[in-house]
């Protein structure tokens, strides 16, 4: 059974929700995962908070150290819609929480 259609089974009242998350190549070769990863967090602060403390070598790639703020070069999708200036603390949508959808995290495009 794939993660996509493995079926879910919530989280007990007052526990933090797996979210699915799914990150670009350049991330995953440094984190040396091979595809979907699986972390707790109801929110892209959580989230990108224990992708941090799981995988050390990931601090720093996604938001910045000192500010804390998600770096200009990624974006933040989920449910098909850009997260990316929501507020980090802000919930993430509920098929992310239920576990139906990933939170992709996503290194932009530049060049010509």
């Amino acid at each position: 059974m794939t993660p996509s259609t493995a079926p879910h089974v919530p989280p007990a009242p007052g526990a933090r929700p797996a979210t699915r998350v799914v990150l670009p190549y350049h991330l995953r070769a440094l984190a040396q995962v091979g595809g979907e990863v699986v972390v707790t967090g109801s929110t892209q602060r959580e989230v990108v908070d224990a992708l941090e403390a799981r995988y050390p070598a990931l601090r720093g790639t996604i938001r910045d150290p000192v500010t804390g703020r998600r770096r200009a070069f990624v974006r933040v999708f989920a449910c098909r819609e850009d997260l990316s200036h929501d507020s980090p603390d802000d919930p993430l949508p509920e098929p992310v929480l239920r576990g139906q959808e990933p939170l992709l995290v996503v290194g932009a495009m530049a060049g010509g």
